[in-house]
């Protein structure tokens, strides 16, 4: 068979959509805004406080394709490009870029339910773990992902024996978890060192999982928002744009689509929700326009709704899918609970303590963040009144966080019943 030219296989190349959903986590300040921008090109923190405070606040998300270049290089097809060099197509793939900061934990958590697999990423330069390091690992762990590579970063700030000594502190603290055989990769995301090491560890250790396509679809809102400009013309207005992750199934251009929990309106002195519907417009992913969705990468679907319901996330962690299709929507969860043993997140060596009656915890489920009164306790399981209705299937799983000083610390997980 004769071999593709170099322009085929860009050809090939432009029209991959990504197929998998990679997150990277850890401490704030370690560097996952950096990697993100080395791997894909974009800058994640876009969001003006972002740029302010030097911070990731909200999800960021990015896009790339892995390629391999004619001498076994692997590399990104824009620097390959940029290179002029000959590359095989591998796949394509989105980042998750998530907060590391600790009041930000609830953005972290909604985002890690779309991860496939994720990038802890530990500086050289700083003793492991740090707080959120922990805590992050302890979410993964607790959400299911069973694929994990640790980026040691920053090791242009420090000598060989400081580098040797951080990665035996990292051995010694994935020990303690699930990941404990998780290959460890050195790199300087600052300079560009040892990134080609790190996209083929993705490759080898990071699979694209099994999706079922033929399923009814289920896409989870990660993001949603206005991408009108001030001063755009009525004619020229666009609906709003809902993103995020389809887990399963597929959606097409022109598809009807209902949206849970939806909007809120007070109906009797009581507030409800009732479902959105709309049509798909147009999807996005990879950074092209495409006629359907499958499941995998992360997805922008532009929509026909009024793009006031959709600014500023608030549809984030809505559930997307056909009508009469979703999975129903609850103002409040009963839970099977299973709590850790120690508090994770802070500084003190904290035991996790029984939920108590009227406690307020942190909840998160799909892609959504709410808050839930405790209004029933019972042997391992508890009833909550949520501030948030939540859509979601029974079985699903419920990461539980608890207020400790001033912020919430994650405590352990439910599931639904």
């Amino acid at each position: 068979m004769p071999r593709k030219s170099q322009t085929a296989k860009k050809k090939e190349a432009k029209k991959l959509q990504p197929e998998i959903n990679i997150g990277l986590v850890g401490h704030v300040d370690h560097g996952k805004t950096t990697l993100t921008q080395q791997l894909s090109g974009k800058w994640t923190d876009t969001h003006s406080e972002e740029l302010k405070r030097g911070i990731t606040i909200r999800l960021g998300y990015a896009d790339t394709t892995f390629v391999k270049t004619k001498d076994g290089k692997y590399t990104t097809q824009q620097k390959a490009e940029q290179e002029g060099v000959e590359y095989t197509p591998l796949r394509a793939v989105s980042f998750v870029d998530a907060p590391g900061h600790e009041s930000l934990m609830a953005t972290m958590l909604a985002g890690a339910t779309i991860m496939d697999g994720a990038l802890l990423l530990v500086a050289a330069n700083e003793t492991c773990p740090q707080p959120q390091t922990r805590e992050h690992i302890m979410a993964l762990q607790i959400i299911g992902i069973k694929n994990l590579i640790v980026v040691q970063n920053k090791i242009d700030l420090v000598g060989k024996e400081d580098a040797l000594k951080n990665y035996k502190e990292i051995k010694k603290f994935l020990a303690e978890t699930e990941f404990k055989d998780a290959p460890i990769i050195p790199i300087s995301a600052q300079h560009g060192v040892n990134i080609d090491v790190l996209i083929e560890a993705i490759e080898k250790y990071i699979p694209t999982p099994k999706r079922d396509a033929k399923a009814d679809p289920l896409f989870l809102v990660a993001r949603s928002f206005d991408i009108n400009k001030p001063g755009t013309s009525i004619d020229s207005f666009k609906g709003g744009v809902l993103g995020g992750a389809l887990v399963r199934g597929v959606l097409k251009k022109g598809d009807e689509i209902e949206i849970r929990p939806g909007y809120e309106v007070e109906e009797q002195n009581r507030k409800v929700w009732h479902p959105l519907t709309t049509r798909i417009k147009e999807i996005a992913s990879g950074g092209q326009i495409i006629d359907k969705a499958t499941p995998g990468g992360s997805v922008g679907l532009q929509t026909m709704l009024d793009p006031a319901i959709v600014k500023s996330d608030s549809l984030t962690g809505s559930v997307v899918g056909k009508k009469g299709k979703l999975p129903p929507v609850h103002y409040a969860l009963e839970l099977e609970v299973h709590l850790l043993d120690r508090v994770v997140g802070t500084a003190e060596d904290l035991d996790v303590e029984p939920i108590k009656l009227r406690e307020v915890l942190m909840l998160n489920v799909n892609s959504a963040a709410t808050v839930g009164v405790v209004t029933e306790l019972k042997k391992n399981t508890i009833k909550c009144v949520l501030k948030l209705p939540v859509c979601a299937d029974k079985g699903s799983r419920v990461t539980i966080s608890r207020r400790i000083g001033n912020r919430f610390r994650l405590i352990g997980y439910g599931l639904i019943l």
